[in-house]
């Protein structure tokens, strides 16, 4: 899942600046899961806003809805009929659903409510690790389900540095070492010998840095007219 935390409420109040009225907007998925923009806390972040901009001396009107997906046409069409009633929009979306709203409702000013983290999940209760970069050439399968480009502070291909110690990462002593983590997959899966096949410098022309990605199913898309 995406993983996001809420900006300081400082921060918040500054970007509502000249605003009076304003519609937070919460997610029920992901950030919904890391308890950071579902329905409860959507209702936490109005009410403290309320109080907050009402102690400074310029109240702003605060009102709230949660739509299941910010990050779909259908599920953030049927707020159009509210909007002309509210100068801004606070999102509690991850970052695609901030640009979702903005992409819909142009003429609306979107501002985030959240900082997007990462992709992963949560290991126990209050603690989300990443687990996926979304690079677009997964090679799970070369190393017993973990991912090097996430999990290893350098992203090698090869096995480990020279600076890892007793299992643990130099970069923080509390991180695992990931190639640590797949030689001990590897050997209980009894597939170390995988781990000798040199993997070739990664093409990173599938992740972020070839510009926007798209991905095309032609054989889901609609007839053109």
């Amino acid at each position: 899942m995406i993983v996001a935390e809420q900006k300081p409420l400082a921060e918040i109040k500054e970007m509502l600046q000249g605003y009076d009225r304003v519609l937070v907007v919460g997610c029920g998925t992901c950030v919904t899961v890391c308890l950071a923009g579902g329905e409860k806390e959507v209702g936490i972040l109005a009410s403290a806003l309320r109080m907050a901009t009402k102690l400074d001396g310029h109240g702003i009107a605060m009102d709230e809805v949660t739509v299941q997906r910010q990050c779909e046409w259908e599920y953030i069409d049927p707020l159009r009929e509210r909007l002309a009633n509210y100068d801004a929009i606070l999102s509690l979306g991850c970052g695609v659903g901030v640009q979702t709203l903005a992409e819909r409702f142009p003429d609306k000013r979107v501002l985030p409510g959240l900082n997007t983290r990462f992709m992963g999940l949560p290991t126990e209760q209050g603690v989300w690790e990443e687990r996926c970069q979304a690079c677009g050439d997964c090679i799970l399968d070369l190393t017993g389900g973990i991912c090097p480009i996430a999990r290893c502070s350098k992203q090698l291909l090869n096995g480990p540095c020279g600076g890892s110690q007793r299992g643990k990462c130099e970069v923080n002593s509390e991180t695992p070492c990931a190639w640590q983590l797949i030689w001990e997959r590897m050997t209980a899966l009894g597939m170390l010998d995988r781990l000798l096949q040199i993997q070739p410098p990664k093409d990173w022309r599938t992740s972020r840095d070839g510009g926007p990605r798209r991905i095309i199913r032609e054989d889901l898309r609609l007839p053109e007219d």
